[in-house]
């Protein structure tokens, strides 16, 4: 077991999650996305909304796949709005 699960397996224990529900390689592939896509502040923020939601119940089943393409559509986004190096401003 590396740190990581064990990580995992203490923090449900401690909570009450039952592990085998957690997904880490989905949490963990958003949280980068997100880290990439629009901030680095913003992955941890978007994975405990995420959790807000599920355990709300409000989270659609697809919520993860989602949220990664929000992200990179973001990162798209901000790139189209920033004028290139070679742009001269306006006088």
């Amino acid at each position: 077991m590396n740190v990581l699960e064990e990580w995992t397996a203490l923090v449900c224990r401690e909570l009450g999650i039952d592990p085998a529900r957690v997904d880490r390689t989905a949490v963990l592939d958003l949280t980068r996305d997100v880290a990439h896509g629009v901030a680095r502040p913003a992955a941890p923020l978007t994975a405990y909304l995420v959790g807000l939601a599920q355990g709300a119940g409000t989270a659609p089943p697809d919520v993860v796949e989602r949220l990664s393409r929000m992200a990179e559509d973001w990162a798209a986004e901000a790139t189209a709005r920033t004028p290139a190096a070679t742009d001269t401003p306006d006088s």
